[in-house]
């Protein structure tokens, strides 16, 4: 009677728990998740989750996409200007927590959310109207989903652009196998891998930003924009080229990676992560070494999901990345690392995951085969 009562109440916690998540991914509070207004000709998209360094969730894909398609084939509107709300970020990523939580027990919001957003992603990056990511602060996982792939990306001293989600049990996904190798040289796989922090001015330089502008000069740049009368593609472009051209904050500085792009190119050619690790251990270099101690901290499973999915989406076309990272999302929510990375850093927070398996070498290309194959009925569809 007794063992009866107990798996009762597990399974009544179970539903609850469920019912939460669900919630918590589908609500649109009082306060709306992301605004959308009309300005001029222009369309304006403000993600509104200032408190929660306005981190996506799939009740904002779901407003956002439908939006997007509306400005896009509306006559009165000539560009889209999408921003965050708040001084700290455009969009610090998705709500991880919310997503492991739904994993663990099934919900199949988790396979929606994933596939809503690379569409959404999609969307950005084939808008035929003008799309202008003003991206004034934190852009980090959902946030470089929503700007990346659009025309233009205006980065500010505020900007800390980062892909960390080898820590996590993921990898770069919203496109990040599109994007990240066709940045200059081995730029693109070291960022994948390592999850390095890209700050200010060098989000331009290395080329995820397309201008650079002063945070303080945002709100007039906007208004020249929204401003400006039908535009063509060329006019957007004159206005963000004056801007960023006035910009001198840190102009004189060198990129920061400038110093160690011969040894990114030379270290990180190779023909898998093993060769990586030991290029970096043979070199013996501080820079190095630093590299190799980061590394080593990664989940092996991220790690050599990441390498191949850098290798292939250097040669396919955006929708093809997207499908391709769709099956690659939903072999690491059937897995272990991401549950277990989610619980080190932001759940527990005490920063030693317990990866499995623990090894690269224990990495089967059987499990990396399997998670590369196509699902079927199941695959991410445009």
């Amino acid at each position: 009677m007794a063992l009866r009562v107990l798996k009762t109440a597990l399974s009544l916690r179970s539903v609850y728990r469920l019912h939460k998540i669900q919630a918590h991914l589908m609500s649109s509070n009082a306060s709306p998740e992301v605004l959308f207004e009309r300005v001029g000709n222009a369309g304006v998209i403000i993600l509104n989750r200032p408190k929660a360094l306005n981190a996506l969730t799939l009740n904002m894909i779901r407003h956002i996409y439908p939006q997007l398609k509306k400005w896009e084939s509306d006559s009165e509107t000539s560009i889209v200007i999408i921003k965050g709300a708040g001084d700290k970020a455009f969009c610090a990523g998705g709500d991880i927590r919310a997503l492991s939580d739904a994993g663990k027990v099934g919900d199949p919001l988790v396979k929606e959310l994933f596939r809503e957003e690379y569409i959404l992603n999609n969307a950005t990056g084939t808008c035929k109207k003008p799309y202008i990511a003003l991206i004034d602060g934190i852009t980090m996982g959902g946030g470089v989903g929503l700007s990346v792939h659009g025309r233009f990306r205006v980065a500010t001293e505020k900007t800390l652009f980062a892909m960390p989600e080898t820590a996590i049990g993921l990898f770069p996904d919203v496109g990040g196998g599109y994007f990240l190798p066709r940045l200059q040289g081995k730029l693109g796989l070291f960022l994948a891998l390592t999850g390095f922090r890209l700050r200010g001015r060098d989000v331009q330089k290395a080329g995820v930003a397309t201008h650079f502008v002063e945070s303080e000069k945002i709100g007039a740049l906007e208004k020249d924009l929204v401003d400006l009368k039908v535009p063509s593609v060329s006019e957007v472009a004159q206005v963000l080229d004056s801007y960023h051209q006035q910009s001198t904050l840190d102009a004189e500085k060198s990129f920061v990676l400038q110093q160690h792009t011969e040894a990114i190119d030379r270290l990180f050619t190779a023909s898998s992560v093993e060769e990586i690790m030991e290029n970096l251990q043979k070199d013996g270099s501080a820079f190095a070494q630093k590299q190799l101690e980061i590394l080593s901290k990664m989940s092996p499973t991220s790690l050599k999901l990441t390498f191949r999915q850098q290798q292939a989406g250097a040669t396919m076309t955006l929708q093809e990345v997207f499908v391709m990272e769709y099956r690659l999302t939903q072999a690491c929510m059937r897995g272990h690392d991401f549950y277990e990375g989610v619980r080190a850093v932001i759940i527990d927070k005490d920063q030693n995951p317990k990866w499995k398996p623990p090894t690269l070498a224990e990495v089967t290309e059987e499990f990396m085969e399997e998670s590369f194959r196509s699902l079927g009925e199941r695959d991410l569809v445009f």
